[in-house]
């Protein structure tokens, strides 16, 4: 990926993640997008017909969604914006920024907006005709609880694949619990003082419109939902499956979001960046399947694909963000790339914020543009994995334009 495509620094956002049924339940993803992105580029004073091509990351369908982008562009104001909207499952983000960054690569476009949605909350209930069957009835299922668990080519969970992984490792619940409450601890960092990290790129306290967006309902100080654990409380947990390692306390929970994030050419980041001094420059992409219902280990070869192309090793690495719907992705990540457990996800993941989809991604790569932006810069890494055993990773650095130097620590590791 060439260094000239990059994030202007502070074109970004994420809207507090919402628990499932909770304060986003009644909003369309797709139009709630649109409220957001449309406030947030004014935040910036963004024009909308600045852009000149979009993508739309949605993987659970809503109602009018075949409109998907152009429909988002249309309500903020940019009726001549078109381009794609994409599904691949927890993977949307990155896939929908590489996305952009191609299309800017290609010479087609010089200013792209992506946004990601998803609401997993009230999923829509499909039925598939089929006059064929019998009495003429058809096939039906519920998108979200369906999909989670099952996976129509192996037949299993998600959950069955966590438990493959944390067979494959050795892991018990004990350890599984532990690395909840290291999680947890990391996750403070960023509710700490008033919630000063969260504030780099969400707009707290948050206004949550009515489904009209004509008034609001309540407000939100983050994200909505998390459980904070005890080492008794975890203690008290069964395993799910029978035989099994994984509680509901060492898993994700389902949620509500959007978030958004511009990607430009060297120039117009420039122009667009909160501080011209600051780049974000997109280095590398990569992408991996593993063996069949072993999902947690696919970000692995997804990272180690990325670094590849980069030219870079994981030592290279400042800050590592990775989507931890088990505990046993963070395992299993670690386990490969030959790094702590620990030494990983500062500030928070997706294990304590919940699990919308498509905005999961988003928000990871906003978090570790921050998390670099605060340190001085340096090299940062997000993998994450996706339904079908996949996975997609992300490699970016944080420089000062003016000296093109990395953060003075860049290059040296305490993750061993």
């Amino acid at each position: 990926m060439p260094s000239a495509i990059e994030i202007p620094y502070g074109c970004y956002w994420s809207t507090p993640f919402a628990r499932w049924q909770g304060a986003f339940a009644g909003l369309h993803a797709v139009e709630f997008a649109a409220h957001v992105t449309k406030l947030e580029l004014a935040r910036r004073a963004i024009d909308p017909t600045l852009f000149d091509y979009g993508v739309l990351g949605l993987s659970v369908p809503q109602k009018h969604a075949f409109y998907g982008l152009p429909w988002l562009t249309g309500m903020i104001g940019a009726d001549r914006l078109t381009g794609p909207t994409i599904a691949q499952a927890c993977a949307t983000g990155v896939r929908t920024v590489l996305t952009a960054a191609q299309e800017i690569a290609s010479g087609m476009a010089e200013t792209a907006l992506v946004v990601t949605a998803d609401r997993t909350s009230n999923g829509p209930h499909l039925y598939y005709p089929n006059p064929l069957g019998p009495g003429g009835t058809g096939a039906h299922e519920d998108w979200v609880f369906d999909n989670f668990g099952h996976d129509p080519f192996t037949t299993k969970s998600m959950l069955v694949t966590a438990e493959n992984v944390a067979a494959k490792l050795g892991l018990d619940t004990a350890r599984q619990h532990a690395l909840v409450l290291k999680r947890q601890e990391q996750y403070a960092m960023a509710t700490a003082n008033d919630g000063a990290f969260l504030k780099r790129f969400m707009t707290l306290p948050f206004e949550v419109p009515a489904p009209t967006f004509k008034k609001t309902v309540k407000t939100l100080d983050g994200d909505e939902g998390v459980t904070i654990s005890t080492a008794e409380g975890l203690a008290r947990l069964k395993p799910v499956l029978p035989g099994g390692t994984v509680t509901f306390g060492c898993q994700t929970h389902p949620a509500d979001a959007n978030a958004g994030i511009v990607v430009a050419s060297e120039g117009r980041a420039r122009e667009l960046s909160r501080d011209p001094k600051i780049a974000v420059r997109l280095l590398a992409f990569g992408q991996a399947r593993v063996e069949p219902a072993h999902m947690p280990e696919a970000p692995a070869p997804a990272a180690k694909a990325a670094l590849t192309r980069a030219g870079l090793a994981i030592a290279d690495i400042d800050v590592i963000k990775l989507h931890d719907p088990f505990t046993a992705n963070d395992f299993a990540f670690a386990d490969a790339m030959g790094i702590a457990v620990e030494s990983f996800n500062d500030y928070g993941s997706s294990l304590m914020w919940g699990h919308p989809q498509s905005p999961m991604a988003a928000r990871g790569i906003i978090e570790v543009i921050e998390q670099l932006a605060m340190r001085g810069g340096g090299r940062g890494l997000f993998s994450g994995c996706a339904a079908g055993d996949s996975a997609m990773a992300v490699v970016l650095e944080v420089v000062d334009r003016g000296r093109g130097a990395r953060h003075p620590e860049s290059g040296r590791s305490a993750r061993a």
